[in-house]
């Protein structure tokens, strides 16, 4: 879970996310980049990259992670990261975001999902400002992980490892939390940080989430 929050850098606030310290018993997280690069001394980047299917891609990365640290469902944890992806539109899931938690007695275990913030068209200031086709801009953000586009990345991890994850929220949820409605009418946000954010930033989110909600419709309760 995030929360928001504000830092002062240079005397200027930013707006960030945070989170509870997820490491306890002397975790560290690993990256699946640093992982193999330790345990085989190459680029996972690299090696996934120069196999030519995208469902072998998926295997040959689910397929390492389970030999190197014995995690036997991490098929069904990439099914529920590149699923998260293509619903919020995350365009950086690189192997530097995605780890595993490894302790000082070299146990491993699944590291929480982090790193989120490319989602939902974030980058207002270079690659999706808000002033463009927001409809267009959705069908023009690409994946990284083990494809450029989200649904054939998707569609293999199904295959090979089922649906994993369900989302039950509705778009009265989502309007409660951003403290607008698709018509942009304010609702009650009294006490929710949320309005740090422009009225406009807050309506183009809830129009991506309608969008992915309608084309993911099958992964919703």
């Amino acid at each position: 879970m995030y929360y928001l929050a504000e830092i002062k850098y240079k005397n200027k606030i930013f707006n960030v996310v945070s989170s509870y310290d997820f490491l306890k018993d002397n975790f560290q997280i690993i990256t699946l980049e640093k992982l193999f690069k330790n345990y085989y001394g190459k680029s996972l980047h690299e090696s996934i990259w120069n196999i030519h299917s995208v469902k072998d891609r998926l295997q040959y990365i689910v397929n390492n992670v389970i030999k190197i640290t014995g995690l036997k469902d991490f098929g069904k944890y990439m099914n529920i990261v590149l699923t998260i992806d293509a619903l919020f539109l995350n365009e950086d899931r690189h192997t530097h975001n995605l780890a595993v938690l490894m302790n000082e007695n070299g146990e491993f275990d699944y590291c929480p999902i982090f790193d989120n913030g490319a989602g939902l068209l974030a980058d207002i200031l270079y690659d999706y400002q808000m002033d463009e086709d927001v409809y267009k801009l959705i069908n023009s953000v690409k994946s990284k992980t083990i494809s450029l586009d989200f649904d054939e990345a998707l569609n293999a991890s199904e295959i090979l490892y089922g649906n994993n994850i369900y989302f039950n929220f509705t778009k009265n949820d989502i309007d409660s939390i951003l403290g607008i409605d698709f018509e942009g009418e304010i609702k009650s946000i009294d006490d929710n940080p949320i309005a740090i954010y422009p009225l406009e930033y807050r309506k183009r989110v809830i129009i991506i989430l309608l969008e992915q909600m309608r084309k993911y419709s099958y992964l919703f309760n």
